[in-house]
């Protein structure tokens, strides 16, 4: 072979290898993320990164669902994604028993479906993209001991009924089963409304004597500034508020002292992962997409996608805040 036509023959090769790569993405091919309270910092951090990964791939992002705590709104949302017909949805579950039927809906309909942050494990979805709630459950529990010195009185403040929330009570629980000297006193489902936080936690903050809350602890990322707000007002210093996620105003509160810690979670990577996955689900599918692949040993699929925890407090918050800096 001639030294010319070994040429001709790479450069070929070299314009076809171009030209597939150009014609592998799409404005045309759009992806949905679906979430429920979109107005939380927490969401718009997982936004951003599904929107990032989204003009990486050259492909085209739709951001649906309602600015507050709405499983019947989010439903909405997700039925109408479905009806568009997109390459693929990414979301997160406010309520098992209403939206899981409408995820096998657009499995059955041939639409890659991916949970993130909230699951659905007995859906059709492809898998799960988030934080193994249980295990950073467990993480904010041993710091929660560490901080009571093993004794005192404890309050949640959850979202009631959402897979997520719920396994990380379970996994603080699982830390507290052996500690006798720490009792939960009450288990508060704020609605995400920051307004029940604040005033619960007030109520809280009046009990005294044996009764004396010790110990607060969030489960969700809207009520960490308003319980930090409520102890602050009566200047409750003695108390220890464990929160949830690194909203800034929660980093504040770290650097401030109002706020012990945060387990802190990784949405922007959930929501940029969770683009990339479809994507490759959409121009390499399986052959049975509603197929059960957490039973299969060869599935092309993992179950579960752990993005990540940390305990974020005084002595790493700074490295938070530097983070978050930079990518705004």
């Amino acid at each position: 072979m001639t030294g010319l036509r070994r040429i001709a023959l790479a450069m070929l090769a070299l314009t076809v290898a171009l030209t597939a790569g150009c014609n592998r993405h799409s404005k045309k091919e759009v992806y949905y993320l679906v979430a429920v309270n979109r107005s939380l910092p927490y969401w718009q951090t997982a936004e951003s990164g599904f929107n990032k990964a989204a003009a990486k791939y050259k492909v085209t992002a739709r951001i649906e669902g309602p600015a507050n705590y709405d499983p019947q709104a989010e439903l909405a949302a997700l039925q109408k994604a479905v009806a568009a017909k997109p390459a693929g949805i990414l979301i997160s579950v406010s309520d098992v028993g209403l939206i899981q039927s409408e995820i096998d809906a657009a499995v059955e309909a041939g639409i890659p479906v991916i949970t993130m942050d909230s699951d659905s494990a007995g859906s059709k979805r492809l898998y799960f993209i988030g934080t193994n709630n249980l295990e950073a459950g467990r993480l904010g529990g041993r710091r929660l001991v560490e901080k009571l010195g093993g004794k005192g009185n404890v309050v949640f403040f959850t979202l009631a009924g959402q897979p997520n929330t719920e396994e990380r009570l379970k996994g603080f629980k699982d830390v507290l089963s052996d500690r006798a000297g720490i009792k939960i006193v009450d288990v508060i489902d704020t609605k995400s409304d920051p307004r029940i936080a604040f005033d619960k936690a007030q109520e809280m903050l009046a009990l005294t004597g044996p009764k004396k809350i010790d110990g607060f602890v969030c489960l969700e990322s809207a009520c960490g500034k308003p319980v930090s707000d409520a102890i602050q007002r009566i200047n409750a210093n003695d108390r220890t508020l464990i929160a949830w996620d690194a909203n800034q105003d929660t980093l504040n509160g770290i650097k401030a002292g109002t706020i012990d810690s945060t387990v802190a979670q990784k949405p922007f990577t959930m929501g940029f992962y969770g683009l990339k996955a479809l994507d490759e689900i959409f121009h390499d599918p399986p052959s049975q997409l509603g197929k059960d692949f957490a039973a299969d040993f060869f599935s092309p699929y993992p179950v579960f996608v752990d993005t990540g925890t940390t305990l974020v407090d005084k002595d790493n918050v700074d490295l938070y805040t530097a983070a978050a800096a930079g990518n705004k």
